[in-house]
């Protein structure tokens, strides 16, 4: 059973991996046994240092996912520098917040850049690679409660993340005869530097943890585990699967 779970000899990529949900999924993926290129425009300092002391292998490629003329070239040179890509997590993420009638034209292109459209480039890129050697791969998009969800206040991000939903299956009906999984994660309410401020209003974090069955805030492991899993053999039949990470969240 473990070698349905098991990475080793599989190369990975994984953006905005310096933090939060990116940095547990990059850690997880290392454990498993991929080799990770960790993506992203911050320091990869801390996440490079977790992952060499665990024993796992890990490079930082520094590249600013806001600036989508330039993503499919990043991987082409990855694939080039490294060899082979096994698997693309698309975690990078921003968000604006503003009511409906006051959100700016800047902050909505922002976040479609990076949430929406450099994701887009990144599958399209991997997509080009793998077919053309003839080599199967494993797209993991991370979703939001938002793609199931409206929200408040973030319009353009609800807009990406459910954008991201229809984007997954779109590609795995294109793609899943031909050996490519493409499948999302959409996590629930964890403990990262984007809810701190939640997590810190005794009042906002308490309405939050009522309404989560599991009675507690996600960590970036519980999304690191899935995404091992959908990288996987384990995952060899799942396609266009959008998988909340959410405590039960959606089931209330």
């Amino acid at each position: 059973m473990s070698r349905l779970f098991s990475l080793a000899g599989r190369r990975a990529i994984v953006t905005g991996a310096n933090t939060g949900i990116g940095q547990g999924i990059a850690q997880s993926l290392a454990e498993a046994g991929a080799e990770v290129l960790a993506v992203g425009r911050s320091s990869m300092a801390e996440t490079e240092a977790a992952i060499r002391a665990a024993g796992g292998k890990v490079t930082a490629i520094k590249a600013d996912l806001g600036r989508t003329g330039t993503v499919a070239a990043m991987l082409d040179a990855a694939w080039d520098a490294h060899g082979p890509i096994d698997i693309l997590v698309n975690n990078a993420g921003i968000i604006r917040r503003a009511d409906a009638v006051d959100f700016s034209e800047a902050d909505w292109d922002d976040v479609m850049d990076v949430n929406l459209k450099s994701v887009f480039l990144l599958c399209q890129a991997l997509a080009r690679r793998a077919l053309a050697a003839g080599r199967p791969a494993k797209i993991v998009n991370v979703a939001s409660l938002l793609s199931f969800q409206g929200g408040i206040r973030v319009a353009s991000y609800t807009a990406s993340k459910s954008g991201l939903a229809g984007l997954t299956k779109l590609l795995a009906n294109e793609w899943a005869a031909r050996g490519i999984n493409v499948n999302a994660i959409a996590p629930g309410y964890i403990e990262t530097n984007n809810t701190e401020a939640l997590r810190n209003d005794p009042d906002r974090s308490s309405d939050i943890l009522k309404r989560i069955p599991a009675g507690r805030w996600g960590r970036a492991e519980d999304i690191g585990g899935t995404a091992v899993y959908l990288a996987s053999d384990a995952a060899n039949y799942v396609h266009g699967a959008i998988l909340p990470v959410d405590g039960g969240w959606l089931g209330r």
